[in-house]
């Protein structure tokens, strides 16, 4: 579905991904792992269109994407949560929500009521502003605006960042029920044995580099791996 053949990032003169290749396949969950500053998020941004590589290809569904807009991209069924979440904060939550739609025509209402049945509490809150919303809610929130878009892939980046843990709970919970509603998933995510534990695949990042990718269930078992991220 997703692959990324040899992609390079320039910021200036560094060099942020160095030749970095990857591949999610269709309903898969897969975790990108790494210290801070390894370039997950620059992963995720070169994905979305955000940043433009310097070499390298990158396809979703067999199509060149990586000289397409953010726009178009989206249009295509690649949304991307970033990390701290950027909602609107002086939108309320249901403006936040069909913002999410905005490249969309159709079943806008039906795709509402799907959220609202995700995350319960964004309906109770729906009429509040985003900025009144606790941390988690707004990761919620975060999340659910890409939904109102209808991905077919979803490019999620840190969201335990600075949650509580019945917040962590609940979101995991959310990204292994969207799945298996059909929604692939590439995860950045702080928390690697998490991250690992609700993913089919993970590849792991370092100053720019993929240095080892694997099954979740065999990276969680490697020795080095867990000496080095799982504690």
């Amino acid at each position: 579905m997703l692959k990324l053949s040899k992609v390079n990032v320039h910021y200036s003169e560094i060099e942020a991904l160095k030749s970095i290749s990857l591949e999610v396949n269709q309903g898969e969950i897969v975790s990108l792992i790494g210290a801070n500053g390894a370039g997950k998020s620059t992963t995720l941004m070169t994905i979305s269109g955000i940043i433009k590589p310097t070499k390298g290809q990158i396809e979703f569904e067999g199509k060149t994407i990586d000289s397409l807009s953010p726009e178009s991209i989206v249009k295509m069924g690649l949304l991307h949560v970033p990390e701290g979440r950027r909602i609107f904060p002086r939108l309320s939550v249901k403006e936040n929500l069909l913002l999410g739609a905005y490249l969309r025509r159709d079943h806008i209402e039906d795709e509402l009521d799907r959220v609202y049945g995700i995350f319960p509490i964004l309906k109770e809150r729906s009429n509040q502003s985003g900025v009144t919303l606790s941390g988690g809610e707004q990761q919620m929130l975060a999340i659910g605006r890409a939904l109102m878009g209808k991905p077919k892939l979803l490019l999620l980046d840190e969201p335990s960042l600075g949650l509580a843990p019945i917040f962590v709970k609940k979101i995991f919970e959310v990204i292994q029920e969207i799945n298996k509603e059909g929604v692939t998933v590439l995860l950045v995510e702080q928390n690697a044995h998490l991250a690992l534990q609700v993913s089919h695949r993970g590849y792991i990042l370092e100053t720019g580099r993929v240095v080892h990718h694997d099954e979740s269930q065999r990276l969680i078992s490697n020795e080095k791996v867990k000496e080095a991220y799982l504690g």
